[in-house]
């Protein structure tokens, strides 16, 4: 399917492309819907300098800071979300995680997860070296998170603090240990079209499993507190745009479709996603976990927690 028929497309066009987005995902085994969470284990004081980011040293925002949580928070927080997330992942602020006293916190925290919850393990946790990639392999991470944001290209105007190539070997190393790679990126920042489809290219040649699409939510005290260019409808032609050029990857939607597509959330599965981020997200509230499985069930979609 052209780009151009997907961009251009009005209301009634593009439920055309739902309905054959609908075939895709029912001859590939798409139609069952994951769920996945995570915990902000680790907020603020981020050495980096992202637009759109409210947990930035650079930018004043009205954020709670804190260090990395206990390996016991996190497990708390995990049986919260155990039987209703397929996959649970670690967050942390910051470029990566550097101390020994951090690891050891993560280690202990994904080991008390194994074996009290039945959450699949996952980290976001930065940039970090092939050493802890290993021991996390080891202790059970079955997922590496490391969202590209935006193509190389419009990177610099998104950040400056560090090269897009450092992300990309990121996500190499975690595809070369053999953890389930999700990356995708963030949309509304002021990117084209033109940059989404690089974007799409350069996960293509990464062979990622599952694209994570967040939408931007405009934070007071950062660069881009006044950026707001998304519709429900243009959210809704990214997610099918990424459905069609990923036809057997996972695609998940997480932050910002509260804010973005507003009462049209429901379309999304139409659009193309196969999973749904549940909870709250890093420093913005998600919808009540309760909301989106009614949702889910109303459109008469299963969940899929294997």
């Amino acid at each position: 399917m052209e780009i151009d028929s997907i961009k251009k497309a009005n209301r009634k066009e593009l439920f055309k492309i739902f309905y054959e987005i609908e075939k895709i995902k029912e001859k590939i085994g798409k139609s069952e819907i994951k769920t996945c969470s995570i915990i902000n284990a680790k907020s603020g004081k981020c050495s980096e300098n992202c637009a759109f980011c409210a947990q930035s040293s650079f930018y004043k925002t009205d954020i709670e800071t804190f260090s990395l949580k206990s390996s016991e928070e996190i497990l708390e927080f995990a049986k919260k979300l155990d039987k209703k997330s397929e996959r649970f992942s670690i967050v942390t602020s910051g470029k990566g995680i550097k101390t020994k006293e951090e690891k050891r916190k993560i280690l202990e925290a994904i080991e008390l997860i194994r074996k009290e919850t039945s959450l699949k393990c996952c980290v976001s946790i930065g940039i970090v070296e092939k050493g802890f990639l290993k021991e996390l392999k080891e202790a059970g991470v079955t997922g590496f998170h490391h969202n590209l944001e935006t193509s190389r290209s419009f990177f610099p105007k998104i950040c400056t603090t560090h090269n897009y190539e450092e992300d990309i070997k990121m996500v190499e190393a975690a595809k070369e240990m053999g953890f389930y790679t999700c990356s995708c990126g963030i949309f509304g920042l002021g990117e084209s079209w033109e940059h989404r489809i690089e974007l799409a290219e350069t996960l293509k040649k990464l062979d990622v499993d599952s694209l994570p699409i967040n939408f931007l939510t405009p934070i007071k005290g950062t660069p881009l507190e006044n950026k707001n260019e998304l519709t429900p409808i243009e959210c809704l032609k990214i997610i099918a745009f990424f459905r069609i050029n990923f036809p057997n990857k996972d695609i998940r939607i997480c932050g910002g479709r509260e804010y973005n597509l507003r009462q049209l959330q429901p379309l999304i599965f139409s659009a193309g996603a196969n999973g749904v981020m549940i909870g709250n997200y890093l420093t913005t509230k998600g919808r009540k976990i309760e909301d989106d499985f009614e949702m889910i069930n109303d459109l008469e979609l299963k969940i899929d927690l294997q």
